[in-house]
């Protein structure tokens, strides 16, 4: 069992190796335990009791204490209860227990208690894996198979290694473990594909872990370089995501996972989500589909544009001097001497235009708005007009008297109110 491992350690590491007590995880402690001094780094174990085999999980959570003990070697023990957060969250025994091991793992970590965690994954767990993630329809990520380094925190050093090297490292070496029972039953998916199918498998094509090996790590390069890609092809701007167009299918299918998990989406999309967001690429401007968690997706011109719906009240405020917020966008109306201003470097109109009730809203069915020069059109079509994105346009404040529109903040003064030769007291409407 030839191993490499310093390409997974940092001299004065504390490299936590999950044991169990099987013979996997024996055999790799044991080998990294063996070259720690020239690694310059320090051996520990860590054991996950899951509750799920009554005394014999107990059993073999003491035999790592013995072994632990026996050898100096310190240990870290944590005991859950693997059957009831299945039963909570509606998850299989495998999934639950994975979940709850790997929450002790980045618990150690997170204690500073080592700085990896080290599994004993080897060459046939990557095979089942990838048949296992093939057969349940998933996409280049669940095929390109395990990785031996996760974020520079769990490594898995043994995932080249088939399982007979194993077996002859700890014959050779005269290392103890235990068998798990459960690793004999069929009833586990990953068992019988162990048990049953892929030594079938075998029979006719000898080399068939070592040929999805390479297949999967040629999958895996070239999801990350689609992945990489399609990071780039996403502006995250505060509560909204840009994905710019035009993109591969393949390129824009990751960044819109992107910007749904961004829009905090982590697992609860599905294809179907994700064809919809793309169709939206032949659609006209304004076209949008709906997503979990109030999610909305649409088509602005050259993009598409992920962004959380947020509810906006129909708040009014009477027009005022001054500075206030509305609807957490700041305000400020500033009065002028019309000598030497250009009022071409802003929105300037006349004070004395204003009615006294005009108040400052947001859209309404009806408004409309004077163009400068003239000519009046519903406010739908001055923003379309002006490509001001849908979403946007119910946030935007407005100064309006009944449904005709005086100003847009942000956008543009009617001529109703627009500053002349006449004006002798210039305002100028700004916001922030």
């Amino acid at each position: 069992m030839n191993v490499d491992f310093s390409k997974f350690v940092n001299k004065n590491d504390i490299i936590a190796v999950a044991l169990s007590g099987g013979g996997d995880s024996m055999a790799l402690i044991h080998a990294l335990k063996s070259q720690s001094t020239n690694l310059g780094i320090k051996v520990i174990a860590l054991n996950v009791e899951h509750g799920i085999r009554g005394d014999n999980s107990i059993s073999d959570s003491k035999f790592v204490k013995d072994y632990c003990e026996k050898y100096g070697i310190e240990l870290l023990s944590y005991s859950v209860d693997s059957i009831k957060k299945a039963k909570d969250e509606k998850l299989s025994i495998e999934q639950s227990a994975r979940a709850l091991r790997y929450e002790c793992f980045y618990n150690a970590i997170s204690n500073k208690k080592c700085d990896k965690i080290a599994t004993a994954h080897h060459l046939s767990d990557n095979t089942e894996s990838v048949l296992l993630n093939l057969f349940r329809g998933t996409g280049l990520k669940g095929i390109s198979g395990i990785q031996e380094n996760y974020q520079d925190k769990i490594i898995r050093p043994l995932l080249s290694v088939t399982k007979s090297e194993i077996e002859n490292y700890l014959s050779k070496n005269k290392i103890p473990f235990i068998t798990d029972e459960t690793n004999f039953s069929d009833e586990y998916t990953r068992n019988y594909l162990r048990l049953n199918i892929i030594p079938e498998i075998k029979k006719i094509f000898p080399e068939a872990e070592k040929s999805i090996e390479r297949f999967s790590e040629i999958v895996k390069t070239d999801d990350d370089f689609i992945q990489q890609t399609a990071k780039s092809s996403v502006n995250f701007i505060l509560d909204k995501a840009e994905i710019k167009l035009p993109l591969h299918r393949a390129v824009f299918s990751r960044a819109t996972i992107l910007a749904m998990q961004y829009l905090g989406i982590e697992k609860d999309w599905e294809k179907s989500h994700i064809d919809s967001v793309f169709s939206l690429c032949d659609k006209e401007t304004g076209s949008m589909i709906n997503l979990p968690k109030g999610v909305v997706a649409i088509k602005e011109y050259d993009k598409v544009v992920v962004y959380k719906k947020q509810e906006i009240s129909a708040e009014s405020i009477p027009f005022f001097i001054g500075t206030k917020m509305f609807l957490n966008k700041k305000i400020t109306i500033e009065e002028f001497s019309s000598m030497g201003i250009d009022v071409k470097s802003g929105l300037f109109g006349d004070v004395n235009k204003i009615p006294q009730n005009a108040i400052i809203r947001t859209k309404k069915d009806g408004d409309v708005f004077t163009k400068f020069g003239g000519g009046t059109k519903s406010l739908g079509d001055y923003m379309t007009d002006k490509k001001i994105p849908l979403r946007v346009r119910n946030e935007i404040p407005l100064l309006a008297v009944e449904n005709d529109i005086l100003v847009i903040f942000g956008v543009a003064v009617s001529d109703k109110v627009k500053a002349d030769n006449t004006t002798t007291n210039l305002i100028k409407f700004n916001l922030l």
